[in-house]
């Protein structure tokens, strides 16, 4: 087994006092001392700070770096315009997904973040197909440092630190500033529900800004979070997890991830097949469920329609905001429309649910 990589701020983990576990090939805090229904109440009422260093983060440059972004991504990247992010994913040629990604475009190269335990096949992925366009793909991944200031007071703690126009970035945009000195890339955009920016910053002052964040947040409410709350999160907005709700078994198609896959663009990589899929129609999809009575959901859990199996839950919590199970689950096609009614098998107990378009949880404060 491969020793576990530290982000920058394994150490500032320590000195808080998280809880470390191995994740995506790291050693990540997955909580800290005042626990993880707090950190999750924390964002959702003033702001919490996640260490997502981890993740991955490949430059596209040179040649045609936009055919090469259109032909490796199901989304249509033409439409972005500098300072634009766009949610999308790569696929292999029959149609299951290798990673859901984030594109950025800048005025002369394009950015993907990749999720971390995806990196090396990503990176390897997409380079593979490089040559066509000329074009380079070039890992900087070590070199930085991303910390994501999430919650309804993140950007007048973020202001504290940073005098660039942080109300004029729009969700999924981006600006190129500074963070109490130090250059960065501020992104209107998080995996949380909540309004928040992540900052890709150079690794080696990366500790600097967590601290001084922290610090200027205090007063607010602000405080460090871990996994655990950033699945939580994630899991009341019915944000799809690489690795448990989506994976290479699996199409955008059958994701529910359709929306973001553009078969008008032009050739993609996985395209014929999802056209395919398109005429004969999806066997199962992923949806979402929300729990009629009291029950916890967990992964692995069997979903049942009409008393039969239909399906297994890929995520489940009980929300911390709701006080109720919900969840992500692939079914059967009949049962995927909102309303359905589906049994969650709870230690051989039938707990009813109903299958429901996220968000689960409506008062979030992300911009729109």
């Amino acid at each position: 087994m491969s020793e576990l990589k530290r982000t920058p701020l394994y150490d500032e983990h320590r000195r808080l006092g998280g809880k470390i576990v191995p994740f995506a090939g790291y050693e990540m805090p997955v909580q800290y001392p005042q626990g993880i229904t707090a950190e999750h109440r924390a964002v959702r009422e003033a702001a919490g700070l996640f260490d997502v260093s981890h993740m991955g983060e490949l430059d596209i440059r040179g040649g045609d770096t936009l055919g090469f972004v259109q032909y490796v991504t199901t989304n249509d990247a033409s439409k972005l315009i500098v300072g634009q992010a766009q949610y999308s994913a790569f696929c292999q040629p029959d149609g299951g997904i290798i990673d859901d990604c984030i594109v950025y475009r800048f005025d002369d190269h394009y950015m993907i973040v990749v999720n971390a335990s995806n990196l090396d096949k990503d990176r390897d992925w997409i380079a593979s197909h490089a040559s066509r366009f000329n074009t380079q793909v070039i890992d900087n991944s070590e070199d930085t440092g991303l910390i994501a200031l999430q919650g309804p007071k993140a950007q007048e703690i973020l202001m504290r630190l940073s005098s660039d126009d942080l109300d004029s970035i729009q969700y999924y945009h981006f600006a190129e500033g500074t963070v109490d000195g130090v250059p960065a890339v501020i992104s209107r955009t998080g995996y949380t529900g909540e309004d928040g920016f992540e900052l890709y910053l150079p690794s080696d002052r990366t500790e600097q800004i967590w601290r001084r964040l922290l610090e200027v947040g205090s007063n607010e409410g602000l405080v460090p979070a871990g996994l655990g709350a950033r699945d939580s999160l994630r899991l009341e907005m019915g944000y799809a997890l690489y690795g448990n709700d989506i994976d290479d078994r699996r199409t955008p198609l059958e994701a529910g991830l359709a929306w973001i896959t553009k078969t008008d663009k032009g050739d993609f990589i996985g395209r014929d097949a999802i056209l395919k899929q398109k005429e004969t129609g999806v066997r199962e999809k992923l949806v979402g469920f929300v729990c009629t009575e009291k029950g916890f959901p967990r992964h692995g859990y069997e979903v049942r329609y009409n008393g039969q199996p239909s399906g297994e839950v890929t995520s489940g919590i009980v929300s911390p905001m709701m006080q109720t199970g919900v969840g992500m689950a692939y079914v059967a096609s009949e049962a995927a429309k909102p309303g359905t009614r589906i049994d969650i098998m709870v230690r051989d107990k039938a707990i009813p649910a109903e299958v429901t378009r996220a968000p689960f949880y409506k008062q979030g404060s992300v911009r729109k």
